[in-house]
């Protein structure tokens, strides 16, 4: 995502990304007087899973979970460093064992305590592969999670040896090898804490989920709307400046930037590709372009006999080079994004430039050479699958003309309803060929980018690649001494990522987006989101 981190590291470590969050665009609208009683509408898509929070690493489901829930720790969104929520301090002498304090007071939205047997038992059910929550692979650092997660699939038991309860505001996590950039990671949704309700009936909880963040849930209307409003009792650092968020559904961006215009929508997430050169004009100062820690990339289905073979990664280097990114970027999106010579968004910490070597740089012979050396594309025939819902019809097109007119390799645009279903294929292993995969920092640092990505098992690997040297690698660099030399570490392991091609980085995000004029103190952070909480409802 499909999301974040602060202690003593990050004065150093977000340098790169507080210059990308300070791009935010103004609050504009006027500078009325506000209503905090008010609710605003935000442009979202259909969660693909339940609202549990180790069960989202797409937008859709992320964005409504990471305001229901608040955990240890989140990101500024004005400076993308790490700040305390529930915890007060996280101390660590060794980068392997963290002594958590909590914060007294904080509560769920059912009046209960939080407390660190909430955060506990949160992480172990996460963990436990018998509960098939999809970011289970995010407590993989803990000490124990083999036990709870073996490959085998049947745990030996359901607790982590690694986190252990001293009392209501104090725990302490263990990990099996030091993480020097472990504190970075909490700050994800999956990580948050659950009331004790929700483990008698955690699939009711999923559909009325119950968090202790500044929103609580009020309504799901599958397909169209989750309805939240303000938490009186939230004792986040953020409280909201607005009565609650309505995250609408729409079938297509266009529908929802016409709604936008119409102000039956306050806030977009993205405008249509159709917009992007006229959105600036019609909404004036009200339009936002900010940079953001997001890469658009085209995945391969590598589990299929078809793309398996390991000369296939020469026709996946073909297919890269075969992408004209300049001239795509330029005419089709409105020169809105750059192309990528990398995995790692630029801006993010550890970016690197050019890794992606000769392989991101459009030569339409070369592109057909390596095609043929690799025994050709199977039945010379591409598809790409993408959600129908979200603007992308125009640069898929794009993307398969270029390949189609520089190879002679015939290419086509396989667009599923939804974002919903979309991630349903994807996650479900039933893609034939390729298919649309964005990535937005869950934590501003590059080991977000690889090694939650790419590493053999992650959360959100859906190529099915697996590497042993990328494997090695990546375990060296989180075992690393310092943030730093971790981030030199992951630069060494994405270099790894050309030989096998197993995604193709087109082009890095920005945050073209707009609002209503019924809304003010509009701006969006690194992450692509907006300052959720500081949104005002004009009077």
């Amino acid at each position: 995502m499909p999301s974040g981190t602060r202690a003593r590291w990050v004065l150093a470590a977000a340098t790169s990304v507080v210059l990308v969050a300070t791009g935010c665009s103004s609050s504009g609208g006027g500078g009325g007087s506000s209503d905090t009683s008010k609710t605003f509408s935000y442009q979202s898509s259909e969660p693909q899973n339940p609202l549990q929070p180790a069960n989202a690493n797409e937008v859709g489901g992320g964005r409504i979970i990471q305001n229901l829930f608040k955990g240890l720790v989140d990101y500024d969104p004005s400076t993308a460093k790490l700040r305390m929520q529930v915890a007060d301090k996280i101390d660590t002498s060794d980068s392997q064992t963290y002594t958590v304090t909590l914060k007294d007071g904080w509560k769920f939205h059912d009046g209960t305590p939080v407390h660190a047997n909430n955060f506990v038992d949160a992480w172990n059910w996460a963990a436990t592969t018998s509960n098939n929550q999809i970011n289970s692979s995010w407590f993989s650092d803990i000490e124990g999670y083999k036990d709870v997660h073996p490959a085998s699939g049947q745990p030996a038991t359901t607790k982590m040896s690694g986190l252990t309860v001293t009392d209501d505001l104090h725990f302490t996590i263990k990990l099996t090898n030091k993480v020097s950039y472990f504190e970075y990671k909490l700050g994800y949704i999956a990580f948050s804490p659950l009331p004790s309700g929700f483990f008698n009936d955690p699939s009711g909880y999923g559909q009325k989920p119950v968090g202790n963040g500044p929103y609580q849930f009020v309504s799901w209307s599958h397909n169209q709307e989750v309805v939240t409003k303000t938490f009186p009792d939230y004792q986040g650092v953020d409280k909201p400046k607005n009565g609650g968020i309505v995250f609408k559904m729409y079938n297509t961006s266009e529908a929802a930037y016409a709604d936008l215009q119409s102000n039956n929508l306050d806030v977009m997430d993205q405008v249509p590709p159709s917009a992007l050169a006229t959105y600036k004009s019609d909404l004036g100062d009200r339009a936002v372009d900010s940079p953001q820690g997001a890469i658009q990339n085209l995945g391969f289905s590598l589990y299929q006999a078809d793309w398996a073979a390991p000369e296939k990664a020469l026709v996946r280097q073909g297919i890269s080079m075969a992408i004209d990114r300049d001239t795509i970027t330029k005419t089709v999106l409105q020169g809105s994004r750059s192309p990528a010579s990398a995995w790692v968004a630029e801006g993010v910490e550890g970016y690197k430039a050019g890794q992606c070597g000769d392989f991101c740089t459009f030569n339409a012979d070369k592109a057909k050479q390596l095609i043929t050396q690799g025994g050709g594309v199977p039945n010379n025939k591409l598809t790409i699958v993408y959600n129908a819902d979200g603007g992308h019809k125009e640069w898929v097109d794009a993307v398969c003309n270029s390949i189609r007119q520089s190879t002679g390799v015939e290419c086509v645009g396989d667009p599923k309803p939804d974002f919903k279903t979309a991630r349903a294929a994807i996650t479900g292993h039933q893609v034939d060929g390729m298919f649309r995969t964005g990535w937005v920092q869950d934590y501003p640092l590059n080991a977000n980018f690889l090694a939650d990505v790419y590493r053999t098992g992650a959360a959100s690997n859906d190529f099915g690649y697996s590497n042993p040297q990328f494997d090695q690698l990546s375990t060296q660099a989180d075992q690393a001494d310092t943030i730093q030399a971790s981030v030199t570490g992951y630069q060494q392991a994405e270099a790894v990522l050309p030989s096998g091609m197993p995604a193709i980085p087109l082009w890095y995000y920005r945050t073209n987006s707009g609002y209503s004029t019924k809304v003010q103190n509009v701006k969006f952070d690194s992450f692509g989101n907006p300052a959720w909480t500081q949104v005002e409802v004009k009077s």
